[in-house]
């Protein structure tokens, strides 16, 4: 398993292969499968991601009956021409939230690196995927990219609110999706990387404050808000930004400041927006 997203680029310039070629071989060499295995059941969670975000049930609210039904509003704002961000990126965040609002409504998703961020990447890759007209096959190259980020995130750091904050989910999976996004548009394996430590960096001390101890307020509208800063990361690298702390040190930098967090806004709903009057009276009405 590489350790650092600068052990992934030299191994992927040294073999004169691509990034998600270079998580991919790993992948093999780590749990001793074929590249057709492997890349079988990346394709499959592409596909869960793609039937999760079909399955929406605009009318579904989840048992706290804190959220749902958003992602519907969403669309049809999106759908009138009226969103200020436009088409695609009211596309990408209307997807956002109807994955967040899927998972606290029970419903299968896939959990990219987690259930509480679990609507970064797909919203940025379905809606990319749509504009774009990539292949599946292309798009589970991209997910490569994103697991690639994801592993050395989670070796270097932590992928956990619990242990790390909100940075620790929205901000990895937003790292994830902001590398996979640039891949998709041509990048090469250190631009790949800037993207994901531009997008990290940007999140940096995001709390996990959950209102009532669910995953539900405000981890759904933070799915939105991280993959808009996963695509805005690689419209920067791809424009030939570099992040000027490097990438690797961008991760570090993360689990410096999640360790630093106090424990009442690391998922125990006891600070932040979880300790505000309406979230204590949520909280209350939820125990009664």
């Amino acid at each position: 398993m590489y350790r650092s997203l600068e052990e992934l680029c030299r191994s992927a310039e040294e073999n004169k292969i691509s990034f998600w070629e270079a998580v991919a071989r790993d992948d093999c060499r780590e749990r001793q499968i074929s590249r057709q295995d492997s890349f079988s059941q990346m394709e499959r969670m592409y596909q869960a991601m793609r039937e999760a975000d079909e399955d929406y049930d605009p009318e579904l609210r989840s048992r706290s009956g804190l959220v749902g039904t958003d992602g519907g509003r969403l669309q049809a704002y999106v759908d009138s021409g009226q969103a200020i961000c436009g088409d695609f990126m009211g596309r990408v965040m209307e997807k956002a939230v109807k994955m967040g609002e899927s998972n606290a409504c029970m419903k299968r998703i896939v959990a990219a690196p987690t259930a509480g961020a679990c609507g970064v990447v797909p919203a940025v890759f379905l809606a990319m995927q749509e504009k774009y007209g990539f292949s599946d096959e292309k798009m589970t190259e991209a997910l490569y990219v994103a697991a690639g980020i994801g592993g050395v995130i989670a070796d270097r750091a932590f992928l956990a609110g619990a242990q790390g904050g909100c940075q620790a989910e929205v901000g990895s999976a937003s790292a994830m999706a902001a590398g996979g996004a640039a891949y998709l548009r041509g990048a090469d394996a250190r631009t790949i990387a800037h993207a994901a430590a531009m997008a990290l960096k940007n999140l940096l001390g995001l709390v996990c404050d959950p209102v009532a101890g669910l995953v539900e307020v405000p981890c759904v509208k933070r799915n939105a808000a991280g993959a808009v800063v996963a695509l805005t990361a690689a419209d920067m690298a791809l424009a030939g930004i570099r992040s000027r702390i490097p990438p690797d040190q961008v991760i570090d930098a993360m689990r410096e400041v999640g360790m630093s967090m106090p424990a009442c806004v690391r998922e125990t709903g006891e600070g932040g927006l979880a300790a505000t009057p309406e979230g204590v009276r949520c909280r209350e009405c939820l125990s009664e």
